[in-house]
């Protein structure tokens, strides 16, 4: 039988970077969802689809390697999906039969730019549950998510936190430590929240790279400015207790991003961030980029009331483009559909 799984998008609100370090971040699950679709293969041929990436009804073969004649640009596409299947493998052996799979992430893109929600890593959610359970497998949130981030993690070269996949698998707004079980929190009442389109996209490989390649060239300053942001990262649980507070964190952390990629050169803050922010400071907000930055959606936090409906107003007025997102969604659903009739 058919099994259809979907995952959330996420946000990093506050703890990118830091996060690598083993310091703790705060992401939230949006309500952008991949779909994946797993159909038992009728040939024993494993099949994928994913329009967003060009691919249609693509013969993978019928072991589990990709064909040796698919060029660069095909196998770049086919990373996150081949290390999901390879991680499924080891994981359930003979039980993991061929499928025919489609994947759809329309979703995480906007005028044709991905917005910078993880759409990787939500596939690697959804598609590590519809692969379990379609080998009569039973995972439970804290496996998934293990077996789900060690595969996101191979096909990003062994550089990701796992906190966005986190995110996918357990939904909602979490705290998150690498390779730890997040700790889900309650949204505050009174902090409003919006993700803004900063660019056209960003490489979050490349941009986490650079960072790194600094850290190599300049390992002592390099250490303090990840200091800063641990300690920052270390509070940020206990300040959203209090909505001011939260602010003051929030605009401390950009602050702090915005010294280390002066110092690393890596173009985590673009010209338009810092635009962003004055204009939010104006109104009594702020801003902060999300994630790894670059061209990827950028955060405006505030206050509910009067101030942050002029703030909302001053944003739109200057052009800037509010992403329509829920925050806090549930993550990775899976289930059998009902055959017709």
């Amino acid at each position: 039988m058919a099994v259809e799984a979907s995952a959330p998008g996420k946000l990093f609100l506050i703890g990118e970077y830091a996060v690598l370090a083993g310091a703790p971040a705060l992401l939230t699950a949006v309500d952008r969802r991949v779909h994946v679709r797993a159909t038992p293969s009728p040939d024993a041929r494993w099949r994928l689809t994913a329009a967003n990436l060009g691919i249609r009804d693509l013969d993978l073969g019928a072991d589990l390697q990709p064909p040796p004649e698919f060029d660069a640009a095909t196998r770049s596409k086919l990373v996150v999906f081949e290390a999901v299947r390879a991680h499924s493998a080891a994981a359930l052996g003979t039980r993991l039969t061929a499928q025919h799979v489609t994947i759809d992430s329309r979703d995480f893109a906007q005028d044709g730019h991905k917005l910078g929600l993880g759409s990787s890593a939500a596939v690697a959610a959804a598609l590590t549950a519809a692969l379990s359970q379609a080998s009569g497998e039973s995972l439970d949130k804290g496996a998934l998510a293990m077996r789900a981030i060690a595969a996101h993690r191979t096909a990003q070269n062994g550089r990701g936190s796992g906190g966005d996949v986190a995110a996918a698998v357990y939904g909602g707004l979490i705290s998150y430590t690498r390779d730890h079980t997040p700790i889900p929190l309650t949204w505050p009442a009174d902090l409003a929240a919006y993700a803004l389109v900063t660019g056209t996209g960003a490489s979050t490989p490349d941009l986490v790279e650079r960072v790194a390649d600094y850290g190599n060239r300049a390992p002592d300053a390099h250490a303090r400015y990840m200091a800063d942001l641990r300690a920052l990262a270390d509070a940020v649980v206990g300040s959203l207790n209090d909505t001011r507070s939260f602010l003051t964190l929030a605009a401390d952390y950009f602050a702090a991003l915005c010294r280390l990629d002066a110092a690393a050169g890596a173009g985590i803050v673009t010209p338009q961030h810092f635009q962003l922010a004055d204009l939010a400071a104006k109104h009594g907000g702020v801003f902060k980029t999300s994630g790894a930055g670059g061209g990827d959606v950028g955060l405006v936090f505030a206050q509910r009331g009067d101030g942050e409906k002029r703030l909302h107003a001053a944003l739109e007025q200057a052009g800037a483009r509010v992403v329509d997102l829920d925050f806090g969604a549930a993550g990775v659903a899976c289930r059998t559909p009902q055959s017709p009739g």
